[in-house]
């Protein structure tokens, strides 16, 4: 299992919807100057949209962009209050050593509660459940942090860019694409009612965890080996490549995964772990990559030989 904030984000809240906003006032009077991001997917955005500059620190997960993340880091699974209280430096715009403004993506230790009683503005952005949602949470960090219009003209870009890649998708009515898309080596999946789920969904494939998924487990069943070799999938997506250094190779050598389609036929597709689990501003490349396994599978005439 993933041994970071990712699985918990992705199986303890399940991506439901959480509120965008977990403190009394959305908007901000001021630009602030100390921003402190306990969420990958937050960092990338605030980077992205041109708020860089106002960061002091991240979460130890935070990774991209690749230059000029702070050296000031913070365990968002297990934070400290006392770390986060004292790390800004006080000035004559910015008095104090308490942040501005923090972000987080998960409530860990109640750090939410414990900030705000200290008089910090704290943001909960939760994994999104619809494109909507991201959308919604990529314009409010805009909004937060003074770079609304860069925020603005960020949406608008991922928004273009998935809609061409859907179009781009040739009808296919007779054509029924089986999908596993792969969490991590224990057979985590997901189902079309989550995120990233409905992008698959919208490219019109046929989701293998769709039929074991119950109310239990918010759309991220756990399947089994045989289940999956039972249910031969024509596609395969693996989001486990840095976690779990799993491969094309390293499918085959399951039992009973060498007669998978997806593997007799070559169409196992490896996904970079941190793009296929952050909802920000590199979602476009995860389209992509989904888009270009189901048309690579639609294009492969020895899968539809009658």
């Amino acid at each position: 299992m993933f041994k970071s904030l990712r699985l918990i984000l992705a199986l303890s809240l399940g991506l439901v919807a959480l509120p965008l906003l977990s403190t009394a006032s959305a908007g901000a009077s001021s630009s602030p100057t100390c921003v402190v991001s306990l969420s990958p997917a937050a960092t990338e955005t605030l980077f992205a949209i041109g708020a860089g500059p106002q960061i002091q620190a991240v979460d130890s997960d935070s990774d991209y962009p690749t230059t000029g993340l702070p050296a000031k880091r913070i365990d968002a699974l297990n934070p400290s209050v006392e770390a986060i209280v004292g790390l800004c430096k006080s000035t004559k715009t910015h008095p104090s050593t308490k942040p501005d403004l923090v972000i987080i993506s998960y409530n860990a230790d109640d750090i939410q509660q414990k900030l705000t009683g200290l008089g910090i503005k704290v943001v909960l952005q939760g994994p999104p459940a619809t494109l909507s949602g991201a959308y919604q949470e990529i314009n409010q960090l805009g909004q937060l942090t003074g770079h609304a219009g860069k925020a603005a003209s960020i949406v608008t870009s991922l928004k273009s860019t998935i809609a061409r890649d859907v179009a781009s998708v040739p009808a296919h009515p007779t054509k029924v694409v089986t999908v596993y898309y792969e969490l991590d080596p224990t057979y985590y999946s997901l189902a079309s009612t989550t995120f990233v789920g409905s992008l698959l969904k919208s490219l019109g494939v046929v989701n293998i965890a769709n039929a074991k998924s119950t109310s239990g487990d918010d759309g991220y069943p756990q399947l089994s080996a045989e289940y999956v070799v039972s249910a031969n999938p024509k596609l395969i997506f693996l989001a486990d490549t840095i976690c779990c250094h799993v491969n094309e190779a390293a499918v085959a050598k399951r039992s009973g995964f060498d007669n998978v389609s997806a593997v007799v036929h070559h169409h196992v597709i490896g996904l970079n772990d941190d793009i296929a689990s952050r909802w920000g501003p590199r979602l476009g490349i995860l389209m992509n990559d989904l888009t270009a396994g189901v048309k690579g599978v639609l294009a492969d005439a020895a899968l539809w030989k009658k």
